[in-house]
């Protein structure tokens, strides 16, 4: 087992000397084809393996490679992240470019709304009294109501208590009581009508009619004949269709782009072809914590009452001019989790994406806050795969900067590496064994396999080589 294991550590160490030797000549006619190939003087040579190793002259790497020339053109006004494709490249992907213009946004917002009564003229009716409703003169919700019609009786004992007491105060002619009395039932919300006839007649009522206190159509009724009522229950409400409101709801983003007198116009979906126009009345000071949108209202007149509440209307917002800002278009935005960014026109078939810093959204044009310049060009097409080959050239510079710190530290251990094993470190190979491997060792290996290694299957053979000489240590340890 010991014999078997040293030949196969001589073996391993043959083949990579040999494979070593290949690949280090290859890297020397590369790299005297590199020089020979022009009269251009290089600025710096550097490593194969490690570019952040420069030297001003030719010379070996501390790999033992040559040094590669690295010239002014390849370099000059390439700046981590810039891309360079040809201009068949750039036809055959169809890139094209537009200048970053200052002027005012156009913005226009379209959103939905729905159509409700004007809450101004809406009137809710509540019982100011418990009692029983003894006869409901309204049926159902939608019927038109007049003024003055009747909506309701009542049968309740607070009224019927308070009517007594007029009475009686009228009885004992107490001009101070009369006038308590006589309160108490208008707080209760006793028609006058019902007042006066009270103190003409002297007969206490046990129901009370109450009547409409506007004209309009009857909205949520919630009571039925019979049913026993307490104050504050609303039983129904009195909407008035001629003014119509539309709230409407924008995203969190666009609510500091709209104000008051801002046009809008509206569309249905059931009446298509007809527009109404009219602007914002009011913008609500808070937004929806579930929907996160703000809301704002508009009027519009329905004199002839096509507009029916609980409607769904699309609104188109026209915010007013604003200052002038930088912007571009929305296609060449390129929106990611983190950052914005846009891929710039170097010219000469050069590109790279920068990162740029937006404010207002529209659907055409993007604000550009910070990032840009007026007249500088960007890439509305295309510009995805030219952001993407961009950013991972930009990160494989930062990469190799970052690398900077430490090149002394790689150096050593490339020399340590490359410079063998000590020793002691192989305290089983004799003299012979270090002098190189002869044709016996080696009976199955022919030139090809020496020839035709790969990385792979030197690192194969070499950590085998690891593992056999800690196994021979082992037993002569156990010896």
């Amino acid at each position: 087992m010991k014999s078997m294991m040293k030949k196969l550590g001589l073996v391993t160490i043959g083949v990579l000397a040999g494979a070593a030797g290949v690949w280090t000549a290859g890297d020397g006619l590369n790299v005297a084809a590199q020089t020979e190939s022009g009269d251009r003087q290089p600025l710096y040579w550097v490593a194969p393996m490690d570019p952040n190793y420069k030297r001003d002259k030719p010379g070996k790497s501390p790999m033992g490679m040559d040094l590669i020339p690295v010239y002014e053109e390849a370099t000059a006004g390439d700046t981590p992240g810039t891309v360079r494709i040809s201009s068949d490249v750039i036809n055959n992907l169809g890139v094209r470019t537009t200048r970053v213009e200052r002027g005012a946004i156009e913005t226009e917002i379209q959103t939905v709304g729905y159509v409700q009564y004007d809450e101004d003229e809406l009137v809710h009716i509540h019982p100011r009294v418990e009692g029983w409703i003894e006869r409901l003169y309204v049926k159902a919700e939608g019927n038109p109501v007049a003024k003055g019609a009747p909506l309701y009786a009542i049968y309740s004992p607070t009224l019927v208590n308070a009517q007594e007491e007029l009475v009686l105060a009228l009885k004992r002619d107490n001009p101070r009581l009369v006038r308590a009395a006589q309160d108490r039932l208008a707080a209760l919300q006793l028609p006058r009508s019902v007042i006066a006839e009270l103190k003409k007649s002297r007969k206490v009522r046990q129901t009370i009619t109450f009547y409409a206190p506007q004209s309009g159509v009857l909205d949520n009724l919630d009571v039925r004949e019979g049913m026993f009522v307490k104050p504050g229950m609303r039983m129904m409400s009195i909407g008035v269709p001629e003014n119509i409101w539309v709230v409407g709801e924008v995203f969190e983003r666009q609510a500091a782009l709209i104000a008051a007198g801002d046009e809008v116009r509206m569309r249905l979906d059931y009446l298509p072809g007809r527009d109404w126009s009219g602007s914002i009345d009011y913008v609500y000071p808070s937004l929806n914590s579930k929907t996160r949108t703000a809301r704002i209202r508009t009027q519009f007149d329905n004199a002839d009452g096509v507009l029916k509440p609980g409607m769904f209307a699309q609104l188109v917002i026209s915010p007013r001019q604003l200052q002038e800002t930088l912007f571009v278009p929305r296609e060449a935005l390129i929106r990611t989790g983190g950052q914005s960014r846009v891929v710039m026109a170097l010219g000469e078939g050069k590109y790279k994406s920068i990162q740029v810093t937006v404010g207002r959204i529209s659907d055409r044009q993007v604000e550009i806050l910070s990032g840009l310049e007026e007249g500088e060009q960007i890439v509305t097409s295309a510009q995805f795969l030219l952001d993407s080959e961009s950013s991972k050239s930009s990160d494989f510079k930062r990469m190799a900067s970052a690398a900077e710190d430490v090149p002394e530290a790689m150096q050593a251990m490339d020399q340590g590496q490359h410079q063998g094993m000590s020793a002691d470190s192989m305290p089983e190979m004799d003299h012979g064994q270090h002098q190189g491997m002869s044709a016996e060792s080696m009976p199955e290996m022919d030139h090809s396999q020496h020839q035709g290694m790969n990385a792979e299957s030197m690192q194969e053979m070499d950590h085998t080589q690891h593992q056999g000489m800690n196994m021979m240590t082992s037993e002569k340890k156990g010896q």
